[in-house]
């Protein structure tokens, strides 16, 4: 009923950008909080980025000050812009939106499918 597909990872020298991006798809009454988590081999996931419906934001203190999350709310998107990548960012990034569905008016929690981000020179 609902897809949330990711793009935008890849792999980048140590210092660099990317944008990822993640459109929310399907049967979506509503949208309420957006994030990103990443997971890197031998960790457990963590929560990157996070915004609310009305546009506020939080992050983990190892990603303030580089990271920038955002959203647009007509295209059921939010994006996670990543300067000054570090070796230490390179994980697999999963998006994740809090979603009402129309057919039940039920509120979940979904899951992207992961985008792999490499730092490395």
């Amino acid at each position: 009923q609902v897809q949330l597909v990711e793009s935008g990872g890849g792999l980048v020298q140590p210092g660099g950008s990317l944008r990822l991006s993640c459109a929310a798809s399907g049967s979506i009454f509503a949208i309420y909080g957006m994030g990103w988590y990443r997971q890197a081999p031998g960790k457990q996931r963590e929560l990157v980025a996070a915004i609310s419906s009305g546009g506020d934001t939080n992050y983990a203190d190892s990603v303030k000050g580089r990271f920038t999350i955002s959203r647009d709310n007509a295209k059921n998107t939010v994006y996670l812009h990543m300067n000054s990548l570090k070796p230490e960012d390179t994980a697999v990034y999963y998006c994740n939106a809090d979603i009402v569905v129309v057919t039940t008016l039920s509120r979940g929690d979904y899951w992207g499918q992961g985008t792999q981000v490499t730092v490395s020179s």
